[in-house]
């Protein structure tokens, strides 16, 4: 059996291919591609059979595990973020990075990341453009206003019809009037973007298999859970069973603060904020919604907020709300009241 490490980038592949003699491995071969060149990449990979293979989860990873599970026994994708024996190398080539990932897959020591499916990969593009644009939308309303405050007309009906005629009719400095205008334009092109990737994004939730259509119905019973936070919270998650305990999830959303322990000494260290940013935002979002509106989760709020201030207690209330919505998940039961306790 050979065992072969990738080291991917996006106009080159390098290929480590080894052998284990004994405990130890040997190297059979060293080869670069061009990632273009696929009918010469097809060759290669067929030279090697039988044999399995690992390639780091970077960006633009899924053509070539596609690829390489034609002719591969197994393809196994690496974690990247623990994979920190080849960032922290002082000794980094790719070559040696395809031979470190060839060792470990050959001593079966390689962190395997989870391989979303086509559905969760659509699924995922779509909140985050939906996101993308809606932050967007954010930024040039913000603009506006910024200009408009500087000669104090600002105005809470701005971004009506009537408002925008008033702004466009202001007295402003010519390259102002320009630049308001030209805004304007763009929230008007941005605002029809987002509702054209809101419209597909619920043509997509309705064609969801049975399983979803049951998540989706099991998250709708939590407490301001409308349909973008639901579908941002599976898409994000995924196969929400992939995850060993409520602690992953935590750890996956970067909400875990994280901790230095040194003898009787310990001190609380900055949330992590690792893997999904999206799923981090969301639950926060969520959180600032239920301490203003949910007599429960406001008084949960509240007790934290006396001892570690707003933002941690407002991050620590975030943090509860995704273990119970994962409990949901797993075991597929309505939200009760008596869970969030």
């Amino acid at each position: 059996m050979k065992y072969v490490g990738a080291d991917l980038h996006k106009k080159s592949i390098t290929l480590s291919v080894v052998v284990m003699n004994g405990t130890k491995t040997s190297l059979v071969k060293n080869c670069k591609i061009l990632c273009k060149d696929t009918s010469k990449l097809r060759e290669v990979l067929q030279s090697f059979v039988p044999f399995k293979i690992t390639v780091e989860a970077t960006i633009g990873f899924d053509w070539f595990a596609s690829l390489a599970s034609e002719f591969a026994e197994r393809v196994v994708i690496a974690h990247p973020g623990k994979m920190r024996v080849i960032a922290e190398s002082t000794r980094k080539t790719d070559k040696i990075d395809a031979r470190i990932l060839a060792d470990f897959l050959a001593h079966d020591m390689i962190p395997e990341a989870w391989r979303p499916t086509d559905r969760v990969r659509q699924h995922r593009s779509l909140v985050r453009r939906r996101r993308k644009l809606s932050s967007r939308v954010t930024s040039i309303r913000n603009t506006i206003r910024a200009i408009l405050t500087r000669y104090n007309l600002d105005r809470k009906d701005l971004f009506t019809i009537e408002g925008r005629k008033a702004a466009l009719k202001l007295n402003l400095l010519p390259a102002e009037i320009f630049i308001v205008e030209d805004l304007f334009e763009d929230l008007k092109a941005t605002e029809e973007r987002l509702k054209k990737v809101e419209i597909f994004l619920a043509l997509f939730a309705s064609q969801a298999p049975q399983a979803e259509k049951e998540a989706r119905a099991v998250l709708a019973t939590f407490p301001q859970m409308g349909r973008i936070t639901a579908d941002t919270i599976l898409a994000e998650l995924g196969d929400w069973q992939r995850f060993r305990n409520a602690k992953s999830v935590i750890a996956f959303s970067g909400l875990d603060p994280g901790v230095r322990e040194s003898d009787a000494k310990r001190k609380n260290l900055k949330l992590s904020k690792e893997d999904s940013p999206l799923l981090r935002w969301i639950m926060i979002q969520l959180a600032q919604r239920l301490k203003k509106r949910s007599p429960r989760w406001k008084n949960i709020y509240a007790r934290l907020e006396a001892n570690v201030g707003n933002k941690k207690a407002t991050c620590a209330l975030a943090r509860r709300m995704l273990v119970v919505v994962y409990a949901m998940l797993r075991d597929m039961k309505a939200y009760q009241l008596v869970a969030a306790a």
